[in-house]
């Protein structure tokens, strides 16, 4: 079996994920085939992700992806998370993580809301989505405007009762949820600043123009995986599974249905890859000198859960949330070594964990000047902000 040392997979990263200066992608479009999905829980994420693949990029074309061509979609699929994919690849991630979350949260509400009066609870979710895209379709309204147009949907209940997660949520947010996921509806044009998600929702026919109908599940995990292993491989069947947020038996079948081909990693475990995808992981590994600023929930950053090969594994509890969520981060020849926080008049501060070379930081001093020139003075907000980035947040 082809062994792959940590040196391969940080030069794929390299090449493969457009970090390596010499290796951006001229445009968006090529960037998102690359990376197969973008994290967008947080509404900046896309934005800066992409800015750190594509040679020439502004704000304005990234909002115009998203939101004029509506080439970039924004998704609830794998792990209850959204994601930004292609229109190619909407089918697929519907068809497979989408319906999946859509069936959990649905069965989650049934069993929270029941009973509904003398109504069945999953008979009144069944009628509650045909009203709500009933209503968004031919027009888009926001959460609100939805709760005002359909006010018996628009009241709260106790979600999670009697545990340290109970809380009053919105109905209507929870219907939305499903139907996002399941790919009926769409979110249309933010509301907010581009730092700011305040989505408008609409009919994703409406939104595309067109009919979507989703894959069918394991053609659909079939067609997603295939384009991970490409983005991801080698990577381990754990990886898969928790990239997925499938069940193990799910992420083998697909293995199997596109005849992935195993490797051995560095550390010994089993790896994964497309089949015929091993010729760059024949020859000696070459790596070269390069340096990226990737924002919060980073695709790369977020594409594995076994992480040795990229981070000491001391620094995790710094970098990264008890969930696995990643805060921004410095990589220097594809490996991380600390993250970056804005502080006084939003200028970019580096906070490293380990000494680099001079080259490198002047390499990294270059990256800094092009994110500046791409932020434009704006201030990033984050959610999932890291132990490393509060503690070096500055007012």
């Amino acid at each position: 079996m082809l062994q792959v040392t940590d040196d391969h997979r940080r030069v794929r990263v390299a090449r493969r994920h457009g970090l390596a200066a010499g290796h951006r992608y001229d445009g968006i479009g090529a960037a998102m085939m690359a990376m197969t999905a973008l994290h967008a829980t947080e509404p900046t994420t896309p934005h800066l992700s992409l800015h750190a693949r594509v040679r020439e990029l502004t704000v304005d074309d990234v909002e115009a992806t998203i939101y004029k061509e509506r080439s970039l979609l924004k998704q609830m699929a794998m792990r209850r998370t959204l994601f930004g994919v292609t229109r190619d690849l909407l089918p697929a991630v519907v068809g497979s993580a989408g319906r999946r979350v859509a069936d959990a949260e649905r069965r989650r509400l049934a069993k929270e809301l029941d009973p509904v009066g003398t109504e069945p609870a999953e008979d009144w979710i069944a009628a509650a989505s045909e009203e709500i895209v009933e209503c968004l379709t031919g027009r888009e309204l926001s959460a609100r405007e939805l709760r005002h147009a359909l006010p018996h949907l628009g009241g709260k209940f106790t979600a999670a009762p009697g545990t340290k997660w109970s809380a009053e949520v919105w109905t209507m947010s929870r219907l939305l949820t499903i139907l996002a996921a399941e790919g009926a509806i769409a979110r249309g044009p933010n509301a907010g600043h581009w730092r700011i998600s305040r989505p408008v929702w609409t009919s994703m026919a409406r939104w595309l123009g067109e009919k979507m109908t989703p894959t069918e599940p394991a053609a659909g995990y079939a067609t997603l995986v295939r384009h991970w292993l490409w983005t991801f491989g080698p990577a381990t069947e754990g990886d898969l599974t928790w990239w997925l947020g499938s069940t193990r038996s799910a992420a083998r079948k697909a293995l199997s249905d596109v005849d992935a081909t195993q490797v051995t990693l560095e550390d010994g475990s089993t790896g994964w890859v497309l089949p015929g995808d091993t010729l760059d992981l024949e020859a000696p590994a070459r790596p070269e000198p390069w340096v990226a600023l990737l924002p919060t929930l980073d695709p790369t950053t977020m594409g594995w859960r076994e992480r040795g090969f990229y981070l000491d594994r001391s620094y995790i509890p710094y970098l990264f949330d008890s969930a696995g969520n990643a805060g921004t981060s410095v990589w220097v020849n594809g490996r991380i070594v600390g993250c970056w926080v804005q502080h006084e008049h939003e200028r970019v501060r580096l906070v490293l964990m380990e000494d680099i070379s001079r080259h490198q930081r002047r390499l990294l001093d270059v990256e800094v000047a092009r994110l500046e020139q791409f932020l434009g003075g704006a201030h990033i907000t984050n959610v999932y902000a890291s132990s490393q980035m509060k503690q070096q947040r500055l007012s």
